[in-house]
């Protein structure tokens, strides 16, 4: 490949220019390297609750107890049910993320393994923390009443505790990494889309016409983007009892958000535009939901994560997969203005220069070649 001709203004004429400009591209890459190995850190380094919605079912001697000791620090957010079914239910809607039955002879623990491993570990772990708590106590209490303690009663303590799975990862998804890297090969797939075809479009002369064809492009290439990611997932088993026209439309909708906002930035301040889909890349899928639960992240992430594409598309696709029975109407709006913002600047800020018959937003200049004189020698 021939490199494009450097014009005189640009060219490095001595060795104090070359390492001036070595120097600054060094700096500007340990910055980014820092200000990345900052947030990745300060997001998933060490992720805990904040106020995770968990469910409850006790007594009313038991639950202002149960409930300060939960809420004490931040951690959970407690909400009471009045049975075993309306708390299940609460968890396939992913109202919360599981709950504790504490009105039955033996204590329960339900979780989704669905909504998130990382949720459901916190849920297990702090749930057979305070079941061993409770079984030293009533331990202690037998030994002190009685010089022997009967086998069965510290067979029937030391049991583990009963949990109960309501909505688990399937086989193919056991550690339940899929969606993120589904949404991340999509998420990088529409920036390198976007990059290419902002080189491509502006060679043609700026006009309503071209924004269309810019527009439908974008559109054919989320089409065929979604029909990409749901053939490599057949490859693996993954979401094979899911509905795949409904995961199809909502593959095609994150791959337009991230392709129409990203021309839309392009088309409204040229080139560095194109960050906002590294962005997306680089930040979004951090905070998109997909390995680190929401709950689990920094205030500013949580809500950040959320309102991205990124963030929306793996809502809209782990429930699609695990939760039928949510209603998609918040994620699917997300992404739907993204994509239809992003059109409509693509479509006015073609149609808006036609009087001055601008060709793009780069200027193209082409110069007549000019013949060598004849040498005189």
């Amino acid at each position: 490949m021939l490199s494009p001709p450097v014009d005189d203004a640009q060219r490095i004429t001595s060795g104090r220019q070359f390492w001036r400009f070595a120097l600054t591209v060094s700096v500007v890459g340990v910055a980014v390297q820092l200000a990345l190995t900052a947030y990745y850190l300060g997001m998933g380094h060490a992720p805990k609750p904040h106020d995770l919605p968990v469910g409850v079912m006790a007594t009313a001697a038991q639950l202002p107890k149960v409930t300060s000791t939960l809420e004490a620090d931040g951690a959970f957010t407690v909400r009471t049910y009045p049975s075993v079914d309306a708390m299940t239910a609460a968890i396939r809607h992913r109202d919360i993320y599981g709950g504790v039955d504490l009105t039955a002879a033996e204590p329960h623990l339900y979780i989704a393994t669905a909504a998130g491993p990382s949720a459901a570990a916190v849920l297990r772990g702090t749930y057979t923390t305070v079941m061993q708590q409770q079984t030293a106590q009533k331990l202690d209490q037998l030994a002190g009443q009685a010089t022997e303690v009967p086998l069965t009663a510290v067979r029937a303590l030391t049991a583990p505790p009963a949990v109960t799975d309501v909505v688990p990862l399937p086989a193919d998804d056991r550690n339940g990494s899929s969606i993120g890297f589904l949404v991340q090969a999509l998420a990088l797939g529409g920036t390198i889309a976007s990059t290419g075809l902002g080189q491509l479009i502006p060679r043609a002369r700026r006009q309503a016409r071209r924004g269309l064809a810019h527009m439908t492009t974008l559109i054919v290439y989320a089409l065929g983007s979604a029909a990409i990611v749901l053939w490599s997932m057949s490859w693996f088993g993954v979401g094979a009892g899911a509905n795949h026209m409904a995961l199809f439309w909502e593959f095609t909708l994150v791959s337009l958000a991230i392709t129409a906002s990203t021309a839309g930035a392009v088309s409204l301040i040229g080139p560095a535009g194109a960050l906002a889909g590294l962005f997306y890349f680089t930040i979004g899928t951090v905070i998109s939901g997909a390995s680190i639960p929401p709950e689990f992240l920094p205030a500013f992430g949580h809500h950040l994560g959320q309102a991205l594409p990124t963030g929306a598309g793996v809502q809209a696709v782990r429930d699609s997969l695990y939760f039928p029975a949510v209603s998609l109407h918040r994620p699917l709006t997300t992404l739907a203005l993204y994509a239809g913002l992003g059109c409509l600047v693509i479509l006015v800020t073609n149609a808006l220069p036609n009087r001055s018959d601008r060709t793009s937003e780069f200027e193209i200049t082409l110069q007549p070649h000019q013949p060598v004189p004849p040498s005189t020698d």
